[in-house]
C-alpha cells in the first residue's frame, strides 16, 4: 500500500511539473554533475583522477577489469592517489607498508559511519545511525561466533550437514551431474540458515528454504547498485524483493522457527529492546546478518571446489591429509554420517586452508572503506597526504594479493602456497621487509569480518564432506574468470559457470 502510494505521488509530481519544470529539473541535476566534476586538486592533496564522465567518473574503468585499472592508476601517479566514482571521491592507499594509515585513525577515519550508510542503502536499516547504544550492543553479539560457541555451532552444521547428504549417501554409485554455482549456492544458503536461523517448524522447511534462497540471491545480484546512490525504484523488483524477505524475518514469523543458534537469539534479544514487536525494521537487520553470513561464503566455496577439480594434484593432496586426519583419529568412512571433526582437527587441515586461501587469493576483492569525518594529513614515510572531510579512503587487496613480488607467478593456483616446512606460512616479504597483511579476504582492523571463522570451518567442514563420500569430477575443463559486477565488495561471482559430476563412493 506505502508502494501504491508513493508511485502514485512521484506519477502526479511528474506530471505537475510539466516540459517547463522537467527542463528546470534537468538543468539543475547537470549543474549538480559539473560542479562535483570542477573539483580541483588543492595543494598536499593526492593525484586528482575524476574520469571523462560526470558522476560516474571512473566506474567504468573500475568496472572493465578492476586490478588492471588500478596497477595502471598506481604505474601512472604512485600508490596514493584520488578517483571520482559513482559520485564519490575515494583516496586509494596501495603501500602496504602504509595501510596502518587506515587501520589507526580511528576517531578521523570512521568505518561505522561508511557501514551504517551502507546498511540504510542495502537493507533499509535507519535507527543504527542514531542509537550508538544499540550498534555497540549488536556489536557483542559477535562474541557468540568464536570460542565454545563457534564448537556449538559447528555441532549444529555438522548435523544440518548430515541431514542435506544423507539421502545421498543411501543412493547407488550413479554419477549425478550439476551446475556448479548452484550446487554451491543451494548447499551453503541451507546449511548456514538452518544451522544460524533454525527451521520452519509450521510448513514445509525445504520449501521455504527453497524460495527463500532464490529471492535472496536475486536481492544479493543488484547488491552493488543498491549500495551506490541509484534509487532503488530504478533498479526494478528488487524493493518489493528485499520487502518481501525482511517479512520473513518479522517477529511473527520467527516465532515459527526452531532451534535459533546463540548468535541469533542474542541479537534478536537486542533488537527487540529497542523496536516494537511489530517494526519490520527487525527484519531487515537479520536480512543484513544473512548477507553478511552467506553472500561471500557462496563464491569462496564455487572457487575452492573449482580449483581443487582443476587441479588433481590438489585434490589428491588435500584428500590424503583428510584420510590420515581420519587414521590417526579412529574414524573410518562407512555408511551413513560417522566422521566428526573438532575445529582443533578441522584447523590442522593446512593443505586444505591453504587450497581456500589461495582460492581466496584468486577471487577476493574486499576492499577496505573508511569515511573521513575531518580534514586529515596522513603523514608517511613516503610523503604526507591531505584527504578531505567526506571523502573516503580505501585499501584495495587485489594489488597486494596480485604482487609478484610477494607471491610469485600470482596468476596461477598453487595449493600449497601458504604452506612452509609442513606448516602454515605466515611470512610474506616485499622490498626485503616483512609484511604485517599479506591475505586479505575478510578485511582489517575495526572492519574484520567477525564471522570468518564460521565461515571458513563451514567451507572446510563442507569439503570435508564431499572429499571423504563422494567421487568428483569436472566436465567443463575450462578456464572461468571473474564477473567484476560487486566491484569493490567481497568475493567476485564467476563470470560462467562449469558442469562436474558426483557419485557416492563404493
Amino acid at each position: 500500500m506505502a508502494g501504491e502510494v508513493s508511485a502514485a505521488t512521484g506519477r502526479f509530481s511528474l506530471e505537475r511539473l510539466g516540459l517547463p519544470g522537467l527542463a528546470l529539473a534537468a538543468a539543475l541535476l547537470i549543474l549538480a554533475l559539473c560542479l562535483l566534476v570542477r573539483r580541483t586538486r588543492r595543494p598536499g592533496e593526492p593525484p586528482l583522477i575524476k574520469g571523462w564522465l560526470p558522476y560516474l567518473g571512473v566506474v567504468l574503468n573500475l568496472r572493465k577489469d578492476p586490478l588492471r585499472f588500478m596497477k595502471t592508476l598506481q604505474k601512472q601517479h604512485g600508490d596514493t592517489f584520488t578517483v571520482l566514482l559513482g559520485g564519490k571521491y575515494i583516496t586509494f592507499i596501495l603501500d602496504p607498508f602504509q595501510y596502518q594509515l587506515v587501520i589507526k585513525n580511528h576517531k578521523q577515519l570512521s568505518f561505522r559511519v561508511f557501514s551504517n550508510k551502507l546498511l540504510e542503502k542495502a537493507f533499509n536499516i535507519s535507527q543504527l545511525q542514531k542509537n550508538h547504544d544499540m550498534n555497540d550492543e549488536l556489536h557483542l553479539c559477535y562474541q557468540f561466533l568464536q570460542g565454545k560457541s563457534l564448537d556449538i555451532l559447528l555441532e549444529s552444521m555438522m548435523q544440518n550437514l548430515k541431514q542435506v547428504f544423507e539421502p545421498q549417501l543411501l543412493k547407488t554409485t550413479s554419477w549425478d551431474t550439476a551446475q556448479l554455482y548452484p550446487f554451491c549456492s543451494s548447499v551453503i544458503f541451507e546449511i548456514t540458515f538452518t544451522t544460524i536461523y533454525g527451521k520452519v517448524i509450521v510448513c514445509d522447511n525445504n520449501k521455504f528454504i527453497s524460495e527463500l534462497r532464490d529471492d535472496f540471491l536475486k536481492f544479493d545480484d543488484k547488491f552493488a547498485y543498491l549500495v551506490s546512490n541509484i534509487p532503488i525504484e530504478l533498479l526494478g523488483n528488487v524493493k518489493s524483493i528485499r520487502e518481501k524477505i525482511i517479512k520473513c524475518f518479522s517477529s511473527e514469523k520467527l516465532a515459527k522457527m526452531q532451534g535459533w543458534s546463540e548468535v541469533f537469539q542474542s541479537r534478536q534479544d537486542v533488537l527487540e529492546k529497542y523496536y516494537v514487536h511489530e517494526d519490520l525494521e527487525i527484519g531487515a537487520h537479520h536480512l543484513g546478518f544473512l548477507w553478511a553470513s552467506v553472500a561471500n561464503t557462496i563464491p569462496t566455496m564455487f572457487w575452492a571446489m573449482y580449483y581443487l577439480l582443476r587441479h588433481p594434484e590438489a585434490m589428491a593432496a588435500v584428500r590424503n591429509e583428510i584420510d590420515r586426519l581420519l587414521q590417526s583419529t579412529g574414524q573410518k568412512k562407512g555408511s551413513g554420517f560417522p566422521i566428526h571433526l573438532t575445529r582443533e582437527q578441522l584447523d590442522s587441515l593446512i593443505c586444505l586452508e591453504s587450497s581456500i586461501f589461495e582460492a581466496l587469493r584468486l577471487s577476493s576483492y574486499s576492499t577496505t572503506i573508511r569515511f573521513v569525518e575531518e580534514d586529515l594529513t596522513l603523514s608517511s614515510e613516503t610523503g604526507d597526504y591531505c584527504v578531505r572531510k567526506g571523502d573516503l579512503v580505501a585499501i584495495f587487496p587485489p594489488i597486494l594479493h596480485g604482487d609478484p613480488e610477494i607471491f610469485e607467478a600470482p596468476e596461477e593456483f598453487r595449493y600449497d602456497r601458504f604452506i612452509e616446512d609442513g606448516k602454515k606460512k605466515t611470512t610474506f616479504f616485499k622490498r626485503g621487509k616483512k609484511l604485517k597483511c599479506y591475505l586479505m579476504p575478510f578485511g582489517t582492523g575495526t572492519s574484520k569480518c567477525p564471522g570468518r571463522f564460521f565461515a571458513l570451518m563451514e567451507i572446510k567442514q563442507l569439503l570435508v564432506i564431499l572429499l571423504t563420500y563422494f567421487d568428483l569430477e569436472i566436465i567443463d575443463d575450462k578456464p572461468i574468470g571473474l564477473n567484476y559486477s560487486r566491484l569493490l565488495f567481497g568475493i567476485q561471482y564467476p563470470d560462467s559457470d562449469v558442469l562436474f559430476r558426483y557419485k557416492v563412493k563404493s
